[in-house]
């Protein structure tokens, strides 16, 4: 068995250097992020999958079972850096921005986007809705393209009057329930919290999605209801989960889903409050 260093392309771009071989095509594609780390992983004809331009084996026909075992121990170890190595970045990348409800810059957009492609193209779960028990328990969103900007910002009271803490999700699968959770600081009436609470009802639709139906919500304590009463539309316009959801990316700690509109949301695994 003999081993070669392959050196790491240098690039800046999202998308680099394409090496050929004959009979197949394979794509190389860089991301660097804002730190300066580069991130890369390989595309074929069918799919993309992240990798770290490393040590590369080539078996001899006489390679010992031993060294073959060694040899896929490696790129298992490999892998695992690599997506640890997504996620350190990703958290990274999302310091600062207050889950991108707000808004983000589009360098930062997609910079965040291009990590969480990444992160799904190593998705550990390919099948999450027969794999149920990893999904239940408490998750909080970290990242989500849903924003709420201008006017709507003002009449649901969001820049002074009410501060959007927590957005948490609770999933029971024995009950097939789905409870999402806004929190609110309620400076403007002396409140300490408020909640706006969604609850919704789930079944599996394929492999890797559910089908999310709302059922019911309600504000507390009553005097952030008379706030939001005239809003309710466009609040449950923007935070109802009603609607195709599909688990792109799940592991134990970290969850990554698209709804119909394309909106992605990116949640951690918490205890429950």
């Amino acid at each position: 068995m003999t081993s070669n260093l392959i050196q790491p392309p240098s690039m800046a771009a999202s998308r680099g250097a394409i090496s050929r071989r004959t009979g197949n095509v394979k794509v190389l594609v860089s991301f660097t992020s804002s730190n300066g780390k580069t991130l890369s992983f390989s595309d074929n004809s069918f799919r993309l999958r992240p990798m770290f331009i490393g040590k590369v084996t080539e078996q001899s026909s006489c390679s010992s079972p031993n060294e073959q075992q060694q040899d896929e121990e490696q790129e298992q170890e490999e892998e695992e850096i690599t997506v640890s190595h997504i996620k350190e970045e990703l958290y990274e990348a999302l310091k600062g921005i207050n889950r991108g409800i707000f808004g983000v810059k589009s360098d930062k957009k997609t910079e965040i986007e291009g990590l969480v492609k990444l992160l799904e193209c190593r998705n550990p779960t390919p099948e999450p809705t027969g794999e149920l028990d990893k999904i239940g328990g408490c998750w909080k969103l970290i990242y989500s393209t849903i924003t709420v900007l201008g006017s709507k910002r003002t009449k649901l009271g969001l820049r002074d009057f009410v501060s959007l803490g927590d957005l948490l999700q609770q999933i029971d699968i024995a009950q097939g329930k789905t409870v999402h959770v806004l929190k609110f600081d309620v400076r403007g009436l002396n409140l300490l919290d408020g909640e706006f609470r969604i609850v919704a009802s789930f079944k599996i639709s394929s492999k890797s999605s559910v089908e999310i139906t709302y059922e019911s919500s309600t504000i507390k304590p009553d005097q952030l209801m008379n706030i939001f009463r005239k809003n309710m539309d466009l609040l449950l316009g923007i935070f109802n989960p009603e609607g195709l959801f599909e688990i792109s990316y799940l592991d134990e700690d970290l969850q990554v889903g698209r709804d119909g509109k394309g909106n992605v949301f990116v949640l951690e695994r918490i205890e429950k409050p």
